[in-house]
């Protein structure tokens, strides 16, 4: 099924990075719109966007074409005991739960076409890095790929990159936001304002990206060795940087992040598969 020839799209779990979806959707194309959740506050919010808001997600799985899993991954055996069964017959859907694996979905979502996908807020303004593990490129990948691409950009990649990509890329604006709200606190420490401060941090950010793109520096350790200069003021900001092992931290945090996930994976996998042996 092509983007098309979709018409109807379920968002199941209407937090925020599943708001974000259902606001990109109603910007960016005419589909239909049912989105999910427990509290009124979720459901308001994804009414005022314009989705069809609702409790019920075996309602909402019957009525689409596309069904987007973005619960919590140990709310997952709760969404399954409410959905009948052949509700999910003949449906695409594209599962945005940390560690619950390919093999999993399969054998809980029987008769589906299941996608595991791995986006980030940055989905709430186009600008997504998504990761989808690799699941056959057939008309319903083909399908997939042009519907998450209203999101960002997509990567197909082996599925056991999706843990990692969910330490990197999937918790990655949160740590940029922390790195970035470190500098411009830095800044007010020597004077400036903090409103211009974080404008500054984040005209760096964009442009710094921008520039790395560009490929006029092809590693990153060559722009900054352009921008350093012997005495002068970069060199002593990286000084303080290797002092305090930042590197060495910023790398472990990807790592444990990335580690984080796997063991949702193996905490929650079993617990679903108990789950649908008991249906």
């Amino acid at each position: 099924m092509l983007p098309g020839e979709f018409k109807s799209v379920a968002v199941l779990g209407a937090g925020k990075i599943g708001l974000a979806f259902v606001k990109q959707l109603l910007q960016n194309s005419s589909l239909r719109v049912y989105a999910t959740g427990r509290r009124s506050e979720t459901l308001k919010s994804a009414e005022a966007l314009g989705a069809v808001a609702l409790r019920d997600n075996n309602l909402a799985v019957r009525e689409s074409d596309l069904v987007v899993i973005a619960v919590k991954p140990f709310h997952f055996p709760q969404l399954l005991s409410e959905v009948k069964a052949e509700n999910w017959e003949g449906k695409i859907v594209v599962s945005l739960m940390a560690g619950v694996k390919l093999e999993t979905l399969r054998v809980a979502l029987p008769g589906a076409q299941v996608f595991r996908a791995m986006p980030n807020l940055n989905t709430y303004v186009g600008s997504s890095s998504t990761a989808v593990a690799e699941n056959g490129y057939d008309e319903a990948s083909r399908g997939v790929e042009e519907f998450l691409k209203i999101f960002g950009k997509v990567y197909w990649v082996p599925e056991e990159y999706l843990d990692i990509w969910t330490g990197l890329a999937g918790s990655g604006p949160a740590f940029i936001a922390e790195i970035a709200d470190a500098m411009a606190l830095g800044a007010v420490a020597a004077g400036m304002p903090r409103e211009l401060s974080y404008e500054a941090v984040l005209d760096v950010l964009e442009g710094t990206a921008r520039l790395l793109r560009s490929k006029l520096y092809l590693h990153p350790g060559q722009l900054r060795d352009a921008v350093t200069t012997p005495a002068g003021t970069t060199i002593r900001g990286l000084m303080v940087l290797e002092s305090g092992g930042v590197k060495a931290v910023l790398m472990r945090m990807v790592e444990e992040a990335s580690k984080r996930s796997r063991e949702i994976g193996e905490e929650i996998n079993t617990k679903i598969l108990e789950k649908v042996k008991q249906k």
